[in-house]
């Protein structure tokens, strides 16, 4: 069993992984608009191909991944403290 020590202002394992589902779930949506919005589509002339079309979407994700990373748009903050109350009641 591990011993957890509690240091006043540090997140607990569980926050941090309501932190991390919540700014997975911003990414993902973030994707989905970001490809809504072409990002990654491949250009009429001098595309990359089927390969470029297959590999779109990885980009997509990183893109999003590291727009939630950087704030997003409050997405991430929105769903944790709705997880958090959800826990707390």
């Amino acid at each position: 069993m591990e011993i957890q020590t509690f240091t006043p202002g540090a997140p607990s394992t569980q926050d941090q992984a309501l932190q991390k589902a919540a700014q997975e779930l911003e990414a993902n949506f973030l994707a989905e608009m970001l490809k809504s919005a072409g990002i990654g589509k491949t250009p009429e002339a001098f595309g990359g191909g089927a390969g470029e079309d297959q590999f779109a979407s990885f980009m997509r994700m990183e893109q999003a991944r590291q727009m939630a990373a950087n704030g997003g748009i409050g997405l991430a903050e929105s769903i944790f403290d709705a997880l958090k109350d959800r826990i707390n009641d």
